[in-house]
């Protein structure tokens, strides 16, 4: 479908990202798990049951909220400044060199044709803030932790971005930006996204998931496949 100007002085055009597998080839919760091991600031017990949530979550059996909630447990008492220092050099070692060129590119597309476009993403800002700045995108949704005198509480304010937390946080920003959704386009890989899916005008399934493709398919959503850079 072919991606067009809005009219001038129209409700906002939205285009909305999911993260992993979308615009980036790997998972970044287990690209950040991978960069802590090797830094020594986790145990291979902690890397491997990293590993093991995100093979959970893969196959739909992950309580995402509970894992969620006390995974976040560890940055308790870590400054905030050194969390986001952290991941900037995070992402220039292990993410920057993974993003989708096509992603890219589509990024670029919508940007030009004056969209509103954010990714929205279940990760932390500090995952999807480096990430944006390279895309040239000003807006995110992401879950969001709770701090107190530049300190990480180790809490997650809820509801945390993902399924129906992720519908929760885009109504206040479509209500805050005046964006149409019926005219918006969401992208994503993972049928945990659908909910959101159901209510843009263009779906998109990238690189889906088994039952995502199946559930394009069945509903003519387009379908991208992008190559690993």
């Amino acid at each position: 479908m072919a991606i067009t100007r809005p009219t001038p002085g129209a409700p906002r055009v939205g285009a909305f990202f999911d993260m992993d597998k979308t615009l980036i080839a790997e998972n970044s919760a287990s690209l950040y798990m991978k960069y802590r091991y090797r830094r020594g600031e986790i145990s291979g017990a902690d890397l491997l049951r990293g590993l093991g949530a995100y093979i959970q979550y893969k196959v739909g059996v992950l309580d995402i909220r509970n894992w969620t909630q006390s995974t976040m447990l560890q940055f308790r008492g870590m400054s905030e400044a050194e969390l986001e220092k952290q991941a900037l050099e995070w992402f220039d070692e292990e993410v920057g060199d993974t993003l989708y060129p096509e992603a890219e590119a589509l990024v670029r597309e919508h940007l030009a044709a004056g969209h509103f476009v954010a990714i929205v993403s279940g990760a932390t800002k500090f995952v999807v803030r480096p990430l944006a700045a390279r895309l040239g995108i000003q807006h995110m949704l992401y879950t969001r932790l709770e701090v107190e005198g530049g300190l990480f509480t180790g809490r997650v304010i809820e509801p945390i971005c993902f399924e129906e937390g992720k519908i929760y946080w885009l109504q206040q920003f479509i209500e805050e930006h005046r964006v149409d959704l019926a005219k918006s386009w969401f992208y994503t890989d993972s049928i945990t996204d659908q909910p959101l899916m159901d209510l843009v005008g263009h779906p998109v399934a990238v690189n889906p998931d088994p039952f995502l493709y199946r559930e394009a398919v069945r509903r003519s959503w387009p379908v991208r496949f992008f190559e690993a850079p």
